[in-house]
């Protein structure tokens, strides 16, 4: 398989690391879109949030509350964005499903 993530996951490619357990990795954006922006993802290769089954749902859970916590770990407490984008449609440009984490400035609505 050819993704970026499960090259991440497999320590192949490089990530500045924010936090990893047994079932996610967290690390930081590339090419950051506020003062603060990581990525939290699946070690699991799950390609679109449409590909999520019910046995995921725990996953998706701990993906989620992983997000939270460094949030506020990263000093985000007042407020920060959490994004999953879908297939291209939605913007998703790397197809291993992924939560984007920004904070520390202003956010506005409608995203883009």
């Amino acid at each position: 398989m050819d993704c970026l993530f499960c090259k991440i996951v497999a320590g192949e490619i490089p990530a500045r690391k924010l936090y990893e357990d047994d079932q996610v990795i967290a690390f930081h954006d590339i090419g950051p879109q506020a003062p603060v922006h990581f990525l939290v993802i699946p070690k699991k290769h799950i390609s679109t949030l449409n590909d999520l089954s019910e046995a995921d749902k725990p996953l998706a859970g701990h993906i989620l509350f992983t997000a939270q916590r460094l949030a506020k770990e990263q000093g985000c407490e007042e407020g920060f964005r959490v994004v999953m984008n879908c297939n291209d449609l939605g913007g998703q440009t790397v197809h291993h499903i992924h939560m984007h984490v920004l904070g520390q400035r202003q956010m506005a609505w409608p995203p883009g």
